[in-house]
């Protein structure tokens, strides 16, 4: 059955039609002359990870093919969109035109959270998780305090006697429409969620003031929509709602995540540093202001502070971890929120230029099991915090062999701020 088309660029640089520049990701797999134009192109394959594609969703739900089948995708342009036939030797034409707009209900969503929600992994890590807190309840009462709505679907589709609150804060009724849209085919009703038209605080009073049974489980992924250029710590979000939610969760609550671990790595950044120096006057215009915007971390004067940057790491051209990663800070779920204080040393493990630290948070989303989702720089679907040293430091055995970082999270302003010391090895 064939479910989308994707389509991407293969680009001729030149007139005489012998350098191609491809925006082929890796898991396509393209017939043997096209490949052959492809690789003659010198883009390296994580390069051409960086493009996106655009996906083409056929209107019919049931577009069979066979094995060795011939089928024919015909593309139709104007001056500002593009639309297509789908037809195969045995079927009439499938689809005439195809509009972007599908409903109200679509919700767009990054490649990387796509991506990350058709990774098999991923979903068998969050199933397990879910299926072992609902195994802990009988009549389960969720709360689904972000904007997952995988959450909601697996919790509703896993547990026939659990009734679901989604708070959906950054999809709003564009989540409930969803899925009202899918739950036929996830095999639950909508009676069995609530919907909750109302502010955490009207949350609050309702609940307290009906006299209803208390929150037992309290999930999140987390993931809060419109926030994809968020640093990570301030995904705990999830921490001050679940603080700000206290009064209506049961004693014996479970939360899931239950702790977050903020892990730290120095590394090796020559690209991303580079871009990122700060700019001197030119031509006697002062470009502070530039600096600031860019957020301008190499070169910085004495008296600044670099900032803390969001970026898929892996995109930042060439890198290499140089030491051991450590965890700096932990958040414990299972308690209101409150300020976290933290030292550990880095011993560097090859010698090598640092160009600045790397932050993460990893989510523990099952203690007893020790289940536990990491969105290190390894991962490709989440952005880690890099900050950026002023000037590289060398580093190297018997002298600037380990490093001592320092963090401290605010919990009033959800800030994390990070000192750190290169050591010299005394021995």
């Amino acid at each position: 059955m064939v479910h989308d088309s994707a389509h991407r660029w293969l680009l001729q640089l030149d007139s005489e039609g012998t350098i191609f520049y491809s925006t082929e990701p890796n898991w396509i797999r393209c017939p043997d002359d096209v490949r052959e134009l492809e690789s003659s192109s010198d883009s390296s394959d994580n390069w051409c990870d960086h493009w996106k594609q655009s996906v083409w969703f056929p209107q019919s739900v049931d577009l069979h093919v066979l094995k060795d089948e011939e089928v024919h995708l015909h593309a139709f342009h104007t001056e500002t969109s593009i639309s297509y036939d789908f037809k195969t030797l045995n079927e009439r034409r499938q689809v005439a035109h195809v509009d972007a707009c599908t409903g109200d209900f679509q919700i767009v969503l990054s490649p990387e959270r796509n991506a990350l929600y058709g990774d098999s992994g991923w979903r068998c890590l969050m199933l397990n998780a879910i299926e072992k807190s609902l195994r802990q309840r009988i009549d389960p009462l969720c709360l689904v305090a972000d904007d997952s709505i995988f959450l909601a679907i697996a919790i509703a589709r896993l547990s026939k006697s659990s009734n679901v609150i989604p708070l959906f804060p950054g999809l709003g009724k564009k989540g409930l429409q969803y899925l009202h849209k899918v739950c036929a085919a996830n095999s639950f009703t909508m009676d069995r969620i609530e919907s909750i038209s109302l502010s955490k605080k009207d949350l609050l009073s309702t609940m307290q003031d009906s006299h209803q049974r208390k929150i037992n489980l309290l999930v999140a992924e987390p993931f809060y929509y419109g926030n994809d250029n968020a640093l990570p710590w301030q995904n705990l979000r999830f921490w001050k709602e679940r603080t700000l939610l206290d009064s209506i969760l049961s004693k014996d609550v479970l939360i899931m995540p239950c702790k977050g671990l903020l892990k730290v790595c120095a590394m090796y950044l020559p690209n991303l540093w580079r871009s990122r120096c700060c700019l001197k006057e030119v031509e006697g215009f002062d470009h502070s202001i530039v600096n600031t915007t860019l957020g301008a971390c190499g070169d910085l004067p004495l008296t600044e502070e670099s900032p803390f940057l969001p970026f898929y790491v892996w995109q930042c051209g060439e890198t290499k971890i140089l030491g051991e990663t450590a965890t700096v800070l932990e958040f414990d779920f299972s308690k209101p929120m409150s300020s976290c204080s933290g030292k550990t040393p880095i011993e560097f493990r090859e010698s090598g230029i640092c160009h600045g630290f790397v932050l993460w948070i990893d989510w523990v989303m099952e203690e007893e099991d020790n289940t536990v989702l990491s969105t290190g720089p390894d991962n490709r679907n989440w952005k880690q915090a890099v900050k950026l040293l002023k000037k590289p430091v060398e580093v190297k055995e018997g002298e600037f062999s380990s490093t001592e970082i320092e963090a401290l999270f605010d919990p009033s302003n959800g800030e994390v701020i990070l000192q750190h010391a290169f050591l010299i090895n005394q021995s």
